[in-house]
């Protein structure tokens, strides 16, 4: 084989790769969410000693704008010195983002929801020992002319302690691209959505529609105050064991 030759299939064995690790770098940011953020969360009901409960959600997440689906991972965390017990974490979603699936998780009925979300799932746990954690993939969709909160409470498995609450937190943007095929979202942002079509007026004041979702932020950020927000909805049959 003359060098010429061999130099010429070097250099396309050499571009192939190059190729191929552009390729596979491009696909790990497209699905990179960035670490995990424990944003917006807080204590209500004290834990067992040597039990330190915390959840944590991604610091980005991106809506497909044409079919406004996004995968949310979700992360509850045994930071303490001694295992859990029974416990169970909620996933709520409030008003733009809508939680359709969660791995491994039941849906919680509707009329068992906490006023002003449209959707959740319980997941149990029968134990979290100490310095573990337990993640779960979240399918949603997030109508980006709304604004859209997620909801992280963690609770005993009966429901009526609630240990670690994380939200109704934001994910957002202040620059909405309805024109890209994905509009990326942060953690702790109120979202902006675009522009009024032709045919819509632009809004302005507090609008009808924010008015329920408003009164219920209200209601849970005083009543998570007070480590009441999930107990004092709870009807019997409600959570999963």
């Amino acid at each position: 084989m003359s060098s010429r030759r061999t130099t010429a299939i070097a250099g396309s064995l050499v571009a192939t790769s190059f190729s191929a690790v552009m390729i596979l770098s491009f696909t790990a940011s497209a699905d990179d969410q960035g670490p995990g953020s424990s944003k917006g969360g807080k204590v209500i009901d004290a834990a067992p000693s040597g039990v330190k409960l915390t959840t944590e959600l991604p610091e980005k997440i991106s809506v497909n704008n044409s079919s406004q689906e996004t995968e949310i991972t979700a992360t509850v965390k045994n930071e303490g010195t001694e295992e859990s017990g029974k416990i169970q974490l909620l996933v709520v979603g409030f008003d733009g983002l809508t939680v359709k699936n969660v791995e491994g998780c039941s849906a919680i009925e509707k009329n068992n929801l906490p006023e002003g979300s449209n959707s959740g799932f319980a997941c149990p746990l029968d134990n979290l020992p100490a310095g573990e954690s337990k993640s779960y993939a979240v399918a949603a969709t997030y109508d980006l002319d709304k604004e859209g909160k997620i909801c992280l409470p963690v609770q005993t498995g009966d429901g009526k302690k609630t240990y670690w609450q994380q939200g109704p937190v934001p994910f957002g943007t202040t620059n909405p691209s309805p024109d890209a095929p994905a509009t990326p979202l942060l953690l702790g942002t109120n979202n902006k959505p675009a522009a009024p079509g032709p045919d819509e007026l632009p809004k302005t004041g507090l609008g009808r529609d924010v008015l329920p979702l408003g009164a219920a932020g209200a209601a849970l950020i005083a009543a998570g105050a007070a480590g009441l927000w999930w107990s004092q909805l709870r009807r019997p049959g409600r959570h999963a064991d």
